[in-house]
């Protein structure tokens, strides 16, 4: 069998007869096979478009001239400096250019100025206004003012743009009306003489296709329409703003009504804007009310108050009769010189100091605007993921999409007999298609027959905390504990109930935005409580990220820095819940909550003889910065209190927030994952970061700055969430309002080891070479153990057991427990300082006294702060 080069046929020619090869010129064969070649390199290449020949016109037209050059420049120029001026500034433009042109129409309408200015007023205000042309330069002043007068991007903008459009349509179509609907006919001068082209048009059509006995009664209630869109009044809230505007004028007797600011108007508006909810988590169903404004008065803190309900179908819960036991407007600012008292409760709220503890206003917290509920980088979203899958021939549809702040969930509803793993397995394909490498998808939505595909935005937006505690569930619950989180996927305010987690691990990189919750934690508990109803504990071993809350009442002790001494803070916790649920046993319940009401309301005694006084407990909130060094100083101690609180603190009214950018499994041990049921994981750098936390993959997919995923207890599945952002001017207001109110009350009992030792232990005489090898022995092993002293050194018991409690009395092991080994509490790298320190200098008298004054008078500083003496 002879191997013969195979030959490519193409199926355009036919097979030819072969000839013998004498008969072939090489110059033909050669010629022969790359004709072929020639042919489809002819066919690949692009036809030539015929060239235009311009003629010596259009040559001079398309030639620019450096003039030319010039303005075209200036312009685009000024159009990019336009888009990069701050909105402020460009805000004052709009204000004063509005100015501006009142003034040029006040001057062209009521002078009736010469010239091209006055032919030019006339033709446009004359002409469209008619005789009302006198009040369009005060409308024009009125408006200037009110861009000036606002700092921010107006809510309430729309609405007011709304209500002038009906009422001068109104007004003019009236007044058309009035002087005898003059037509075109006419003439121009007889329709300025009247309401002008837009009272002329409005006028004509109704009159046309109506009459005159309909189109009056027409334009009377357009009228009505836009004073009632101007001023923010419901139809159902007329009598009240009447007798509150008469009460303010002396003509009706009683007190006047508050009437609501722009501020609240916008705040009520976005809180009817907000998307509805239905039982699964869709637009259709009950209205979302995130502040509560039913048909109930929300009850606060102690003894609940009453109030008449709002009429049906009320807007504004601010507008309700006035009743002197109403419900206080928390998003109110109180009048100048006071401040915003609580509710009448139960609870002492006569300090010590006699003064009357009030909650910082919220006004105190910025506020956001309102999100967006969709964009034109959705839609195109949309249609690449249609064009997508019809490649692809999967028989799905983009039925729709939730747009959160960071992220938006498209819905994908599968067709008959389709697997959802046809989408999960297009997961690359997705992220090519939209150009976004971090795409997560849910299969399914929770309580929704559709898979769940987020993308982040293009156009990010802020949540500030101001907004999830005025807008969100903050009004449907009193409990103190209640902080703000965020605001999920699907546009709602996330909030959480610390007593109900009972307890929470919050973990993610660095950058990723746990200090920032934290903060948001620390700010939301001195917004909604006293310092009588939670106190803190708060240990940051990092130095400077709690540093701003030193000093407030909440704290029951100073901020913890020293990794030692926040250990000592957990065991006095854990005696703390000891004692707690001594009294609980003692009198018989099984919660704080109900033990602390049956004291308030005086059912519960102390024995008679006892000079003990009964108070009600305050919640205690442990707030732990960061674990890892807590876990690298004195794990075992550490471990074992964050175990024992987690086991029982919860009906103690014990609360434990553990918070680390380092969630390894020696972190974050089984033991301590076991007794924390709820997780708040941001952007992780690792699958197995993001299943140490959370116990299953997600967190490595975040894209980070406050992107996370909730799990609280009792969930299966996390929850999407961008967390809440406060800056560090608001939280120095909350702090310096709450350190004005009330000095902070702080316990020495906490932390044992801030108290020093007094004393040294006995001198160490001739031990001396002894301790060193015994220190350098138990240093570079890192174990502590007496009988590997006695092993090592050849030594007895009693010797071994010396050596150990000289060690302890310098600070190199930790404390007995037993038959444990002791803790170690320098690293290997400080083993020259601390022998140092215990042999004398070079020079000093030798012996016993010498020794002593040297220990004594030198301080060489450890891990975790802890000095030797």
């Amino acid at each position: 069998m002879s191997l013969e080069p195979a030959v490519k046929k193409t199926p355009a020619k036919k097979p030819v007869a072969k000839r013998p090869l004498a008969k072939r010129s090489p110059a033909k064969t050669t010629a022969a096979k790359r004709a072929p070649v020639k042919r489809a390199a002819a066919k690949r290449a692009p036809a030539k478009k015929p060239a235009v020949k311009r003629t010596p016109a259009k040559k001079a037209a398309v030639k620019s001239t450096p003039s030319t050059r010039i303005v075209y420049w200036f312009l685009r120029s000024m159009g990019r400096g336009v888009r990069n001026l701050d909105p402020a500034h460009r805000k004052d433009g709009v204000a004063l250019l509005l100015l501006g042109s009142a003034l040029i129409v006040a001057v062209g309408t009521w002078a009736d100025p010469r010239g091209a200015v006055g032919e030019l007023v006339e033709i446009l205000v004359t002409g469209f206004f008619g005789r009302l042309d006198l009040l369009v330069p005060v409308l024009l002043g009125v408006i200037a003012v009110r861009f000036i007068r606002r700092t921010e991007k107006s809510e309430g903008d729309g609405r007011v743009v709304i209500g002038l459009s009906a009422l001068v349509i109104g007004v003019l179509g009236l007044v058309h009306i009035a002087c005898g609907w003059p037509a075109r006919s006419d003439s121009m001068q007889a329709i300025r003489e009247a309401g002008g082209l837009i009272g002329w048009g409005v006028a004509t059509a109704l009159t046309h296709t109506m009459g005159e006995v309909l189109a009056v009664p027409l334009l009377v209630l357009l009228i009505v329409f836009g004073l009632l869109v101007v001023t923010a009044t419901p139809v159902n809230a007329i009598s009240q703003r009447l007798r509150a505007l008469g009460a303010h004028l002396g003509v009706v007797q009683g007190q006047a009504a508050d009437v609501p600011s722009d501020d609240e108007r916008h705040a009520e508006q976005r809180r009817e804007a907000l998307p509805t909810r239905s039982s699964h988590g869709g637009s259709a169903g009950e209205a979302y009310d995130p502040d509560g404004a039913e048909q109930e008065a929300l009850p606060r803190r102690g003894k609940q108050t009453s109030a008449a309900p709002p009429a049906p179908g009320a807007a504004q819960p601010h507008a309700m009769m006035p009743s002197p036991r109403a419900v206080p407007d928390l998003t109110k600012a109180p009048p100048a010189g006071q401040e915003r008292d609580l509710p009448g409760r139960a609870e002492q709220l006569q300090l010590s100091n006699d003064t009357t503890y009030s909650l910082p206003v919220l006004d105190l917290l910025t506020r956001g605007g309102p999100g967006k509920a969709r964009s034109a980088a959705n839609d195109a979203v949309v249609a690449s993921l249609s064009t997508l899958f019809s490649d692809f021939k999967v028989d799905v549809a983009v039925t729709g999409f939730t747009r959160g702040p960071t992220v938006t969930r498209y819905e994908v509803e599968l067709g008959p007999a389709v697997k959802v793993e046809r989408i999960t397995a297009l997961t690359k394909n997705i992220a090519y298609a939209v150009a976004s490498p971090e795409v997560r998808i849910i299969s399914p939505i929770p309580g929704k027959s559709a898979v769940g595909i987020e993308l982040p935005n293009a156009d990010r937006e802020m949540v500030n905390l101001g907004d999830v505690l005025r807008l969100g569930a903050a009004a449907e619950d009193d409990h103190p504990l209640l902080v703000a989180l965020g605001k999920d996927v699907e546009g709602g305010y996330v909030m959480a109930n610390l007593a109900k987690m009972p307890h929470i691990l919050v973990a993610g990189a660095t950058g990723s935005g746990k200090s920032s919750c934290i903060n948001c934690l620390i700010t939301s508990i001195m917004v909604r409580a006293t310092p009588e109803e939670v106190r803190m504990v708060l240990v940051d071993p990092k130095r400077v990220e709690l540093s701003a809350y030193e000093g407030i009442p909440h704290l029951i002790t100073p901020i913890i820095t020293n990794p030692k001494r926040a250990a000592e803070a957990l065991q006095w916790v854990v005696g703390e819940m000891d004692l707690r649920y001594d009294d609980l046993a003692a009198y018989g319940f099984r919660h704080i909550d109900d033990f602390n009401a049956a004291v308030r309301s005086g059912k519960v005694k102390a024995p008679t003889g006892s000079e003990r006084e009964l108070q009600p407990y305050p919640y205690l909130l442990v707030i732990v910065d960061e674990l890892a060094d807590l876990m690298m100083v004195a794990p075992r101690d550490v471990e074992d209190a964050i175990v024992r609180i987690t086991q029982l603190a919860r009906a103690a009214g014990i609360h434990l927030v553990l918070a680390t950018q380092r969630p390894s499994v020696d972190v974050v041990t089984g033991l301590i994952k076991a007794n924390i049921p709820s997780r708040l994981a941001f952007a992780t750098s690792s699958l197995t970061d993001s299943r140490v936390i959370l116990d299953q993959p997600g967190a490595e997919k975040l894209i980070g700055k406050g992107d996370g995923l909730f799990l609280p207890m009792g969930a299966n599945t996390p929850a999407r969430m961008q967390g809440a952002f406060v800056t560090e001017d608001e939280i120095a207001a909350i702090v310096q309002h709450c350190k004005n109110k009330m000095a902070s009350d702080v316990r020495d009992d906490v932390a044992v080891g801030t108290k020093q030792k007094e004393e040294i232990d006995e001198p160490i005489g001739d031990d001396l070479d002894l301790l060193c090898e015994a220190a350098e022995l138990v240093v570079s092993t890192q174990f502590g153990s007496t009988s590997m002293l006695q092993r090592k050194l050849r030594v007895g018991f009693a010797k071994a057991g010396r050596l150990m409690d000289l060690m302890e009395s310098r600070n190199i092991v930790g404390p007995s427990e037993g038959s444990k080994a002791r803790d170690v509490l320098v690293k290997r790298d400080e083993l020259d300082g601390v022998l140092a320190l215990l042999r004398p200098e070079p020079g000093s008298a030798q012996g016993e006294e010498a020794d002593t004054d040297s220990l004594q008078g030198q301080v060489q500083t450890t891990t975790g702060g802890d000095r030797l003496r």
